[in-house]
């Protein structure tokens, strides 16, 4: 593991491993790049790989400041500069993928070669207006009811449990319980008033504008058992100028987390798509 200052003070933990073709790899809200760990140990013979603990997630620092999608793009592009990486492949799983959504919004898209997308809505909230056509391929997760609700348990003292509760539902039904309990234990490195606010921030972001002029090569997961409706990745992977898309069954353990219950299809749709 590695260090980095960003400009803010704030310390950020990554890895940077092997040799090759550099691959960014964003985790998603209240996890951390240690969710990549088999991708890690077998992408590294082929590439550069490159994954960041985000601010306030896994062993970077947990400032008080800075939970918004902008602020976590901002400090990947930074890290970026930090590494004097002008190109590379990046990948986003579940807000991750918002992150670099963020980041093409701000920056543009002249560091990134190729992109993949896991698992993540254009939109987590239903925003008034929406049809059901639209809820439905936004991927839409919460009513704002719902989200107020979770993020009122986050902050109270059943925390922990609402987070065992949230993050047990994106596994696959017979995922067993020392996946669960090492997921668990990764999101709760991330304190919960962080944890609130960026759920907030994330959730509240609508991408469906931005998507369409994303026109890098991109490979699209999802899966058939979690609880981002496939559909919304149909949605993306049709917006996307350029892009492939795969469904994982529920037999291959098409889940939240492919890369934890299904790392070897997984590292294989990866490879197929870089091309090393």
């Amino acid at each position: 593991m590695k260090n980095f200052r960003l400009p803010d003070g704030c310390n950020l933990v990554y890895t940077d491993e092997g040799e090759g073709p550099p691959l960014l790899m964003l985790h998603g809200w209240s996890q951390s790049a240690a969710m990549f760990h088999h991708q890690i140990a077998d992408l590294r013979r082929s590439y550069r790989v490159i994954a960041p603990d985000l601010r306030g997630h896994g062993l970077s620092d947990k400032p008080a400041h800075g939970y918004r999608m902008e602020a976590l793009a901002a400090d990947v592009n930074s890290l970026l500069d930090h590494l004097k990486l002008a190109k590379t492949a990046a990948l986003g799983w579940s807000m991750g993928a918002s992150v670099l959504w963020s980041f093409a919004d701000i920056f543009g898209l002249s560091r990134f070669e190729r992109l993949v997308f896991v698992d993540e809505p254009a939109c987590v909230v239903q925003l008034p207006g929406m049809t059901p056509e639209d809820i439905t391929d936004a991927g839409a997760i919460f009513d704002l009811a719902g989200l107020q609700g979770l993020i009122g348990g986050l902050l109270g003292p059943d925390s922990a449990a609402v987070r065992k509760q949230f993050v047990d539902g994106m596994l696959s039904p017979d995922a067993d319980a020392a996946m669960r309990g090492y997921v668990l234990e990764e999101n709760l490195k991330m304190p919960a008033t962080a944890a609130a606010a960026l759920l907030l921030n994330h959730a509240t972001q609508d991408w469906r504008d931005l998507i369409p002029r994303l026109d890098r090569p991109a490979l699209v997961i999802g899966g058939h058992v979690s609880h981002v409706n496939p559909q919304s990745q149909r949605w993306i992977a049709n917006r996307l100028p350029n892009a492939r898309l795969e469904i994982i069954s529920a037999k291959d353990r098409g889940s939240h987390f492919p890369f934890l219950e299904n790392p070897s299809l997984f590292n294989s749709l990866l490879r197929d798509f870089l091309g090393n």
